[in-house]
């Protein structure tokens, strides 16, 4: 049955590219946020450890409700481990890095997601998509807020990470 909801199909395609890359960064971000999760520790393990469980719960909630957004644009959902890494901008971690690198490197797969989302948000608009606006907004909210409090460990002091052994 075709789709009449008042978005063209060449429009509903265009939306869903960008909530593709936005899925894709958010899995990525959510696994790594949960392997650092899994593998902090440090002085600063448990105010991490609770603080990277918030941040990955809340992304996996969030995957649901990107994916049906692109199927209720007609289109399927990318699901797989391969097709989220070709199209996500986060890396994921090979190794298990200090505490403080786990932070700079959820910072910048924060920052990412964000920048994704503006620019969902930008077509959104364009072609009159409200919903998906709506949705990428209130994320971005998220996003931006997550970044500001991990940023918050990092900017202690002399660049020490607030409870580092090495803070003076």
């Amino acid at each position: 049955m075709d789709i009449d909801i008042g978005i063209s199909t060449d429009d509903r395609a265009k939306i869903v590219e960008s909530l593709s890359k936005v899925l894709a960064d958010s899995y990525m971000l959510y696994l790594k946020t949960h392997n650092f999760h899994w593998n902090v520790t440090g002085p600063m393990f448990q105010t991490l450890h609770v603080m990277f469980q918030e941040q990955y719960t809340e992304l996996w909630n969030a995957l649901d409700d990107i994916a049906e957004r692109i199927r209720a644009l007609g289109h399927y959902a990318p699901g797989t481990y391969k097709r989220y890494a070709e199209l996500s901008s986060i890396t994921e971690e090979p190794s298990v890095p200090d505490p403080r690198e786990m932070i700079r490197q959820l910072v910048e797969g924060q920052e990412i997601l964000v920048r994704s989302l503006r620019a969902g948000v930008k077509i959104a608009d364009e072609i009159d998509d409200f919903p998906t606006a709506d949705m990428l907004t209130t994320r971005m909210e998220v996003h931006e807020k997550n970044a500001w409090m991990l940023r918050a460990f990092l900017e202690h002091g002399k660049g020490h990470m607030q409870g580092d052994a090495s803070s003076p």
